[in-house]
């Protein structure tokens, strides 16, 4: 038996739909993100987690609280699972993102926002952290953000950064599962629970609600 962790990305809030920056604004889950937390929690109860952990922003504990009700399991915070801090953009669209900063748009970094190698690391070091106290046959529980979903399997998986966003995004209440192996860890699904849906993220410029290409970011 191997150590299994579920890395679930929140449900919908406001601001994914008026597609606002959100990185560490303490946003909650609005009508249809409840009840995506609570069919997510449905389909993964059976898969009996052993753990749950959760960022420390509202929509993702939210989220993780709906699977520990029917798991009985209590969820454990950590602020390491935070979403990428998004500085000056925080609480913009992203057209006004692109009006205001045109060049930081394009390379999708915030004035006074986190370095995708700093939210790759910290992410990854507590997942790997979490994994850790678990007995090999568990299963881990993730409750975080798209980006920080992302950048922190691209860590775990050793991939060099400028293929890091190989990785797309995740869709709300979507989520990925990796598996620790002899060698390291793999990734066993990707963005699964979606039909595809389109991906509202803060995740990159790409990340829209057009259509199926959405699911790129």
């Amino acid at each position: 038996m191997s150590r299994r962790v579920v890395c679930l990305r929140h449900g919908q809030t406001l601001w994914n739909v008026e597609h606002r920056f959100q990185g560490h604004s303490d946003i909650p889950l609005d009508e249809t993100g409840i009840a995506q937390a609570t069919r997510a929690a449905s389909l993964l109860a059976a898969l009996r987690p052993t753990m749950i952990v959760s960022s420390d922003l509202q929509r993702a504990f939210d989220t993780a609280s709906a699977l520990g009700r029917v798991t009985g399991l209590d969820v454990t915070v950590d602020k390491d699972l935070r979403e990428r801090g998004g500085g000056q953009w925080e609480g913009l669209t992203r057209e006004e993102i692109s009006e205001r900063w045109p060049r930081e748009f394009t390379n999708w970094d915030a004035p006074g926002g986190e370095a995708v190698g700093d939210v790759a690391d910290r992410v990854s070091s507590a997942i790997r952290r979490w994994a850790g106290e678990m007995d090999s046959d568990g299963l881990l529980v993730v409750a975080s953000h798209g980006a920080a979903i992302r950048l922190g399997i691209a860590k775990l998986m050793n991939l060099p950064q400028e293929l890091w966003p190989a990785l797309g995004g995740l869709g709300n209440c979507s989520w990925s599962v990796l598996e620790e192996a002899r060698k390291g860890w793999r990734l066993l699904e990707h963005n699964a629970g979606t039909l595809p849906e389109p991906v509202r993220s803060d995740d990159s410029p790409e990340a829209t609600d057009d259509g199926p290409e959405a699911a790129r970011g």
